[in-house]
């Protein structure tokens, strides 16, 4: 237990226990234990990303906070392989999308045809209609083309010609991207980075995993035997069991204190906005819930802070000069906002 913890412990905000450890309640009816099927997600999908338990329990995490991931770093290093094994392991509708240069955002939306038969114009569905959409390499698309993702990221529905359509649930959007370093590639603008629950990078994998590859990808590929262990229905109940998770009311306040401290740090030009703490504290409840507990810890807040707000906050001049990076601000931040204690 963190000092974090024993202090909100010691106030005495925390929940009770339950009869029913990783049961955060009843869901139409039934009890789901979520940490017991996120375990299984994760059992299927280490089989193709190997080595990388912390990334994949972070993907689990977005998944079940209703969520959109953003896997950012260098070629070859696993990220459409992460995405993809994602999307393969559950049971619903998966699109993927090469976004390059000259991808039109009508290609991601959709577009109403005019049908010569009927005399009228018929909405011919684009890739976004589906549960799980893989955005390949995201920023080589225009910012244009990029646009054509948040309204259907944030309200979860595309509109056409000023016809809106619903989009299936779950949705999610997990996008890679190459470093903005490299060659035919546009950064995102902000509005399109945080409508992103979590940033992460993949790195490179260790000596052991890198030889295992070797071994067992010289003549099959694991993602093709990968064969689903849930389905979309299931996913849903366990984003409403998450939903359900208790969170104490200093645990909300320190993730305001949290937020507002980006936003008062002299190594900062843009803060955290007020969605970010948002999907801040959904992604808590995620991890908590993971965890096999049925309410929040200042442990959960801590564990999703530097993937859910550094990627939405920008650097002053100065801060940038001085190499300083947003992940180190969020590191400091978190060692010198207190946790708020009960009253």
């Amino acid at each position: 237990m963190t000092e974090s913890t024993a202090a909100l412990d010691a106030a005495g905000t925390t929940a009770p226990p339950t009869s029913g450890a990783g049961v955060p309640g009843p869901v139409d009816g039934t009890e789901i234990d979520v940490a017991a099927e996120g375990a299984r997600l994760a059992a299927a999908i280490s089989r193709v990303v190997e080595g990388k338990p912390d990334v994949v329990r972070l993907a689990l995490a977005v998944l079940l906070a209703e969520g959109h991931l953003l896997i950012e770093d260098v070629p070859g290093v696993g990220k459409t392989t992460l995405a993809k094994a994602l999307a393969k392991s559950i049971d619903g509708s998966v699109r993927r999308i090469q976004f390059t240069p000259d991808l039109l955002p009508s290609d991601v939306t959709g577009v109403a045809v005019y049908d010569q038969e009927s005399r009228a114009f018929e909405f011919k569905p684009g890739a976004v209609f589906a549960n799980i959409v893989v955005a390949d390499e995201i920023n080589r698309a225009s910012p244009k083309t990029q646009s054509a993702l948040l309204e259907c990221m944030e309200e979860r529905q595309v509109t056409v010609d000023g016809v809106t359509y619903e989009l299936a649930r779950p949705f999610m959007v997990v996008a890679t991207q190459n470093p903005l370093e490299m060659e035919g590639t546009y950064p995102l603008p902000e509005a399109q980075r945080d409508r992103f629950t979590a940033r992460v990078s993949m790195g490179y994998p260790d000596r052991d995993a890198e030889l295992a590859m070797l071994d067992e990808r010289a003549t099959t590929d694991p993602l093709t035997e990968l064969t689903p262990v849930t389905d979309a229905a299931a996913i849903r109940r366990l984003v409403a069991a998450v939903g359900r998770l208790h969170v104490a009311e200093p645990l909300r306040r320190y993730v305001v204190s949290l937020v507002e401290a980006t936003r008062r740090s002299p190594d900062l030009r843009l803060g955290a906005s007020p969605r970010a703490g948002l999907q801040l504290l959904r992604a808590a409840r995620a991890t908590a819930a993971l965890a096999g507990r049925d309410h929040v810890l200042p442990d959960d807040v801590q564990a999703m802070a530097v993937p859910v707000l550094a990627h939405r906050l920008l650097l002053t001049p100065d801060a940038a000069l001085a190499r300083r990076d947003t992940q180190r601000v969020v590191t400091d931040l978190l060692a010198t906002v207190p946790v708020h204690r009960g009253r």
